[in-house]
């Protein structure tokens, strides 16, 4: 599951939370809830904005590269 930054203009914060891509966080209490943190003094109804963040690389690993055994087998 990729991970998504979230801000609360309420408060100043940003939250980074590990979510499904097909869920839309809309509330400071949603993001508390989902990244397991205690809302504070700022109310849960407060609308939070997801921010455009950079995306992580995904690093591939050939296998057998050895120069005498080329591969295309690839490990994750």
């Amino acid at each position: 599951m990729p991970f998504y930054q979230y801000f609360c203009e309420a408060n100043g914060l940003i939250v980074e939370v590990n979510h499904s891509m097909s869920t839309r966080l809309k509330t400071w209490g949603e993001v508390c809830q989902c990244s397991s943190i205690d809302p504070g003094k700022t109310p849960t109804d407060s609308p939070v904005i997801r921010l455009i963040s950079k995306p992580m690389p995904i690093v591939w690993r050939l296998k057998g590269l050895d120069k005498d055994e080329p591969s295309n087998k690839l490990l994750v």
